[in-house]
């Protein structure tokens, strides 16, 4: 039954039913339509609509539900339901008769599908993170194994100068690391809920709506029911950022095409993702590489797509956005595929060492630094540029390298040209002559790591300066690069019932070293929609919590975060998401005592009197083993209504606050 059919006197006919349908696609949403119901029957038992009694009732057939979509996701299809709102709800009304009709009171499939869509797009978007991370990892490896391989670097097509293959493999990792950076400001404005925002113009019922989006992981409410029931921003975004990373995708792939084919001959694919010919038994055709690169235009056409589809709707909902889910999962599929492909590729590939030297060795790639070393010999460079044209004209008609000319015949093209010319037309001298940060000189490389040693490994007794490690710089900030990227895949959220425990753990390891007050888990689960905590690849492993005293004034406090996941900016995470509470609540003031005080202050606190807290917040040190020798430090973060708070601040390791 439809489940709005009281209005009409006909039946739709079958051919519109079909055309309308949309189970076929949106049962993908199931779990996050079940997940946002939940939630929802909350809202309305605190709001008086359910009783306690129905609302458990309700959970509890929800939670069913929920499992037996995750055992078999497929048995959505066999309803004729007209979405997967309709089909949760006839599964709920044939196990609960007319309770499960009570479940849609003040909510509208507006809100709902708004909401389960974009707890959809978080749920994707971690694995697509994780994603991203992995390949630039596998890249990483390659660039290790290769960081000395001479590779010649190309511009239109023709050689240019040489590079190293190690050098090539960051310029790809950078690309993936602006993929990742855009994924994840999209995820994060993504991050809001719809529910409560109802058809259009918001519910009727008192739903604490802050509460209801912390209740389903959000990190806080919309802020306007028309926008919210009809963005898709989260969509297009979502989409934009697939179509610019499959197109670095695309390159790759064009790159390697290039590269493996007969004419060059500087890699060899692995079997495993090379097909042969059904005529010519000789070929090993790049078919994953080809596929990334053709895969690229479908998932551009669907950001196209959406963006037509939206151009000129009305607010607020109209049926148009039905089609935002088709192209989106089909995008988004498509890219977390082709990235596992590139890894698979990338950890496969061997380098023909010999190939890409004799490679950079031709092309006349050295011919810059002939134009450089008469430039030092005081010849402005555009002579400079001409004369060495010149020679290249002559070493092409002769069918021979600059290096091979007698230092007789390159004096004929300029008397300044002596003996030590040789020396600057290397290739080892041409890559070491690329001193400038990103370049590939061994001199800057060496003075960078020697600076990175010097801030994290302890100084020689002898000497005074730290032990030098044969590693490429490059390298090597990249891999801190990955690690943060990694430690991003960290999601900060509001505390559910369910971390009691983890936040129990967290804060007695804590207290037990003296760094924190201890707290009763009945206390904690008295306080636990106070707290947040931070999560890494689906584990807690940190947790913080903005108590509240008086109008205007709360205080951060349990701050802690398990001494195995310190180093990658949880603390900062959390810090920065109680004070967005903060400003949403409209607090004035927010308070800390802490023995990490710089900490702090590059999040904007400042230092404040002792005495100048609330007689509440002093009372709390009578519990504290330290109190008749205090060593904390009080502060202070003046809440601002507008503007971002955190534009200013730096990432810095998490260590042991309070």
């Amino acid at each position: 039954m439809a489940l709005w059919g009281g209005r009409f006197k006909q039946q739709p006919s079958e051919l519109f039913k079909a055309f309308n349908d949309s189970l076929p696609v949106d049962y993908r949403l199931a779990e996050q339509d079940i997940t946002g119901s939940i939630s929802w029957s909350r809202a309305l038992e605190k709001v008086g609509v359910l009783s306690s009694q129905e609302q458990q009732d309700l959970e509890a057939a929800l939670s069913e539900l929920l499992l037996k979509v995750q055992n078999d996701p497929e048995c959505i299809l066999s309803s004729d339901a007209e979405d997967i709102h309709s089909w949760v709800e006839q599964q709920l009304i044939a196990e609960l008769g007319d309770l499960g009709k009570k479940l849609h009171t003040g909510r509208s499939r507006n809100d709902q599908v708004a909401t389960d869509l974009k707890l959809w797009c978080k749920d994707k978007g971690n694995d697509l993170l994780q994603s991203l991370v992995n390949l630039q990892q596998a890249l990483m490896d390659l660039a290790q194994r290769e960081h000395a391989t001479v590779l010649p670097g190309y511009t239109h097509l023709q050689r240019a100068q040489p590079v190293t293959f190690g050098h090539w493999c960051l310029a790809y990792v950078e690309m993936f690391d602006r993929d990742l950076s855009r994924m994840q400001d999209a995820l994060y404005r993504a991050d809001t809920s719809p529910l409560g925002s109802g058809a259009l113009a918001g519910t009727a019922y008192p739903i604490d709506r802050h509460e209801l989006a912390q209740d389903m992981g959000f990190r806080r409410p919309t802020m306007n029911s028309l926008d919210a029931v009809s963005d898709r921003d989260h969509v297009i975004e979502l989409l934009s950022s697939a179509s610019i990373s499959m197109m670095h995708l695309s390159r790759f792939a064009e790159d390697l095409i290039f590269y493996n084919s007969g004419e060059a001959g500087f890699i060899e694919l692995s079997d495993l993702v090379t097909s042969g010919s059904s005529l010519m038994p000789q070929k090993k055709n790049p078919d994953a590489l080809e596929l990334i690169r053709g895969k690229s235009g479908r998932v551009c056409g669907a950001l196209s797509g959406m963006l037509m589809t939206m151009k000129a709707l009305p607010l607020a909902y109209n049926k148009d956005m039905q089609e935002d889910k088709e192209g989106l999962f089909d995008a988004l599929d498509t890219w977390e595929t082709s990235l596992k492909m590139a890894v698979l590729v990338a950890e496969g590939v061997k380098v023909n060492s010999a190939a890409t030297l004799s490679a950079a060795q031709q092309g006349y790639a050295n011919a810059t630094e002939l134009a450089d070393y008469l430039v030092n010999k005081d010849i402005p460079f555009r002579e400079a540029h001409h004369i060495v044209g010149e020679v290249v004209l002559a070493a092409i008609a002769e069918n021979k390298a600059l290096e091979d000319f007698t230092l007789a015949e390159l004096k004929v093209y300029s008397s300044k040209i002596e003996q030590d010319v040789y020396q600057h037309l290397t290739i080892e001298s041409c890559l070491d002559k690329r001193q400038v940060l990103g370049g590939t000189s061994r001199e800057q490389v060496e003075k960078a790591i020697q600076s990175m040693q010097e801030a994290a490994m302890p100084a020689s007794p002898v000497t005074g300066s730290p032990a030098k490690e044969q590693i490429s710089l490059a390298l090597r900030q990249v891999q801190q690069r990955l690690n943060a990227q990694k430690a991003a895949v960290m999601s900060v959220r509001s505390a559910r019932m369910t971390d009691v425990d983890n936040i129990v753990d967290i804060v007695n390891y804590w207290s037990e070293k003296g760094e924190t007050l201890p707290r009763s888990k009945y206390d904690i689960i008295h306080d636990i929609q106070d707290f947040v905590v931070a999560e890494v690849d689906g584990q807690v492993v940190g947790c913080a919590c903005l108590y509240i005293y008086q109008t205007g004034l709360a205080e951060i406090r349990s701050v802690g975060v398990m001494p195995d996941s310190q180093g990658h900016g949880q603390g900062k995470a959390m810090i920065q998401f109680l004070l967005e509470q903060a400003r949403h609540i409209e607090l004035q003031r927010v308070i800390v005592l802490t023995r990490a005080p710089q900490f702090f202050a590059k999040l904007g606190f400042a230092n404040t009197p002792m005495d100048s807290l609330p007689e509440k917040v002093i009372k709390d040190c009578d519990i504290c083993p330290k109190k008749n020798a205090c060593d904390e430090v009080s502060m202070e973060y003046l809440v601002k209504m507008t503007g971002n708070p955190f534009s200013n601040t730096e990432t810095i390791p998490t260590k042991q606050v309070n």
